[in-house]
């Protein structure tokens, strides 16, 4: 696979020259090692989430499963973060990138940062909150790439203008649309998801303009658009509006290579758009995920859960939010814990997991497709010998669904 057969000029990041597509990360330990290093062997940039990934090692989690030592989880969480950018630069085989997002709403968020780029990932990826601080914390590792995800050109400009007075640059941006995306959304409120500021065409024209006002040069920060695609002309769109590249999270968490369980990737494209609700996270940002018998329980009991909610300690015993809604008492935020429901969610129980998915229908409909065959159809609109007549059908069905 190549470049020129795709047709798009290839996206440049530190010296890389990759393909246009990106993965996203998904936590808990849905993009690990095997997925991050598959999609960086093909050419592309892969991401691990940074999440406790000690559920990835039987050997880790028999030293944690029982601990409530927060020192000790985060040591081994560390660990378990170093083996995976290890792994996955040994499956790239020297092609490609391998970046490692950190959620800056998390705990352990600088320490998660300094053990990625000591680990040699290529990139670190920050969304949930604003990174106004990650070029002091990697100073000490320059030709790593540093890639906020924003939603608007407003977050955009305070980001930019705040590096710059420290002489560094975004490599690369990523414009999430909020009202399409999985997880953990960039908007403030469950209301402001929709809201039509958060478009890509606005949001992309809006940030080519303050890189013009900042006297950038359009190519100097590569724009990934990111939220909901999942068709080959939806690049095409969004790269003929000034994006770069795109970033596709459930589609790659669908893949064959995806390290999550097969009953996870089940759930997934299962899901009809009647299945696919928005609520609070614990995190204080709004998510998406699949209505599975926990979240449809969780949400029937939501408002008197919030009506009781009082500061606890946390239940996992390493307080992996900053700032959390459970263990804090904050009624206006999710009152489960995230990490529990996600692990459970990785490990394939459907009646107990959080399953975060994407809000739009995916490339290859109920099948589950190796990451080549996900990047070639993304680029190309077509794929092997299987060609995508049934995706295109399953497509169809589920935004008429919609």
């Amino acid at each position: 696979m190549s470049v020129p057969k795709a047709g798009f000029e290839p996206l440049h990041i530190k010296g890389k020259t990759l393909l246009p597509i990106v993965q996203g990360g998904m936590g808990v330990g849905v993009s690990a090692h095997r997925l991050a290093g598959t999609v960086a062997s093909l050419g592309a940039l892969g991401t691990i989430s940074s999440v406790d990934l000690r559920r990835h090692h039987p050997d880790l989690m028999a030293k944690t499963a029982h601990s409530r030592d927060r020192a000790l989880i985060d040591a081994i969480n560390l660990e378990a973060l170093e083996r995976e950018v290890h792994a996955a630069l040994a499956l790239s085989n020297g092609k490609g990138a391998v970046a490692v997002n950190v959620m800056r709403a998390v705990s352990a968020y600088a320490d998660y940062v300094r053990c990625a780029c000591e680990a040699g990932a290529h990139a670190v990826v920050v969304g949930a909150g604003l990174p106004l601080d990650l070029p002091e914390l990697t100073s000490e590792h320059p030709n790593v790439a540093l890639i906020p995800i924003l939603s608007d050109a407003r977050g955009t400009g305070l980001v930019i203008k705040k590096w710059m007075r420290k002489h560094r640059l975004p490599d690369a941006v990523v414009i999430e649309n909020p009202r399409y995306a999985a997880g953990h959304l960039g908007a403030p409120t469950l209301d402001g998801i929709s809201n039509p500021h958060f478009a890509f065409p606005e949001v992309i024209e809006g940030t080519l303009a303050l890189f013009k006002e900042l006297g950038l040069e359009r190519e100097k920060i590569p724009i990934i658009a990111a939220g909901g695609i999942h068709t080959h002309e939806q690049v095409r769109e969004l790269i003929g509006l000034g994006a770069t590249a795109v970033q596709l999270g459930t589609p790659f968490a669908v893949t064959e290579e995806g390290d999550a369980h097969p009953n996870f990737k089940k759930v997934l494209v299962e899901a009809c758009p009647d299945d696919i609700v928005t609520f609070m996270s614990v995190a204080g940002l709004p998510a998406r995920a699949v209505r599975t018998p926990w979240l449809a329980d969780y949400l029937d009991k939501e408002a008197k859960l919030q009506r009781v909610a009082k500061a606890r300690k946390c239940t996992v015993g390493f307080d992996c939010l900053q700032q959390c809604g459970l263990r804090d008492g904050i009624a206006k935020q999710g009152q489960f814990c995230i990490d529990q429901r996600l692990a459970y969610a990785l490990a394939g129980d459907v009646k107990r997991g959080l399953f975060f998915r994407g809000s739009e229908a995916l490339p290859f409909g109920k099948a589950i497709r190796p990451a080549r065959e996900l990047i070639e159809y993304m680029l190309t609109g077509t794929v092997g010998a299987q060609g995508t007549d049934g995706a295109s059908d399953a497509t169809a069905r589920f935004d008429e669904a919609a």
